[in-house]
C-alpha cells in the first residue's frame, strides 16, 4: 500500500509503499500523514501546497500525523532491533 509521509529535514512530501521511518532523500525521520493516497492523488496542486505549508510547522504536523501502531510487529522492525541487539553485544567485548 502507499503511504503519505513527509520529512521535516528535507520539507518535502513523499508517498512511499509501506510504513517508512527515513527519508530516501535525506536518511532523516520521517513522519506518516493522516492524508490516505486516494486523497492525496485527488488534490490539485494549490491544495498540495498548502499541505506541505502546514507539514512544515511543527504543531500543525503533530496534529496530521500518525503513528503506525503495528511497527513492532513488522518484520524490518524486528531485523533492526535484532542488528542493533547483536551490535550492543559485539561492543561489549
Amino acid at each position: 500500500m502507499m503511504y503519505i509521509h513527509y520529512c521535516p529535514a528535507c520539507h518535502k512530501i513523499h508517498m512511499l509503499n509501506g510504513h517508512k521511518q527515513f527519508c530516501p532523500r535525506c536518511e532523516g525521520q520521517l513522519a506518516e500523514l493522516k492524508v490516505d493516497y486516494m486523497t492525496y492523488t485527488a488534490m490539485d496542486a494549490s491544495e498540495r501546497a498548502e499541505l506541505a505549508q502546514h507539514c512544515s510547522h511543527p504543531e500543525e504536523l503533530g496534529k496530521i500525523s500518525t503513528t503506525y501502531r503495528m511497527i513492532k510487529y513488522s518484520k524490518w522492525y524486528k531485523e533492526m532491533q535484532q542488528s542493533l541487539n547483536n551490535n550492543s553485544t559485539d561492543n561489549r567485548s
